[in-house]
C-alpha cells in the first residue's frame, strides 16, 4: 500500500488548520482549495494578490500549479477542477481567465464544476484539482 504524503510548496505557508496543501498517494494527487495569496514571506501573514479577479484567478491558478508541481504532478495530468466564486456575476469573466490559461493545453481539457460559495472578505475565488499521474 502506498504512503499517504503531504504536499507543502516553497511558495506556501503552513495550513491554518489540519489539512494539507495537497496529498498525494500513489498515483493520486488532490489539491486542496487554493486562493488568491501571494506566495509566502516570511514574518508577513498571507496576502490576497489584488482587489479584482483577474489578479486572484491567476495567482490562484498560480498557487495551485505550485502544489501540482511539489507533487510531481502538471496540468496535463488534472483530472478534475472545481472553481467556487462568490458571486455569479463573475462566471463569463472567470470563464474567459480559465480559457485563456488553459489555451495551450496538449491533453484534453479536465472535467470542472463551478460552485458560488461565500469566502473571507478580499476573496473572490477558489480552486482546488484531482491529479492522476502515470
Amino acid at each position: 500500500m502506498s504512503e499517504k504524503i503531504a504536499i507543502t510548496p516553497p511558495t506556501h505557508t503552513t495550513p491554518p488548520a489540519a489539512f494539507s496543501h495537497g496529498v498525494r498517494k500513489g498515483n493520486i494527487l488532490q489539491v486542496a482549495g487554493q486562493v488568491g495569496f501571494l506566495p509566502a514571506v516570511p514574518g508577513r501573514p498571507p496576502t490576497v494578490v489584488g482587489p479584482t479577479l483577474r489578479e486572484q484567478t491567476l495567482q490562484t491558478l498560480a498557487n495551485v500549479a505550485a502544489v501540482l508541481e511539489a507533487g510531481g504532478a502538471t496540468w496535463e495530468d488534472v483530472m478534475m477542477l472545481r472553481v467556487y466564486l462568490t458571486d455569479t456575476e463573475h462566471f463569463a469573466e472567470m470563464n474567459a481567465i480559465y480559457d485563456a490559461y488553459f489555451a495551450d493545453l496538449r491533453q484534453p481539457p479536465a472535467a470542472r464544476t463551478t460552485v458560488y460559495v461565500g469566502l473571507p472578505a478580499g476573496l473572490l475565488i477558489e480552486i482546488d484539482a484531482l491529479a492522476v499521474l502515470d
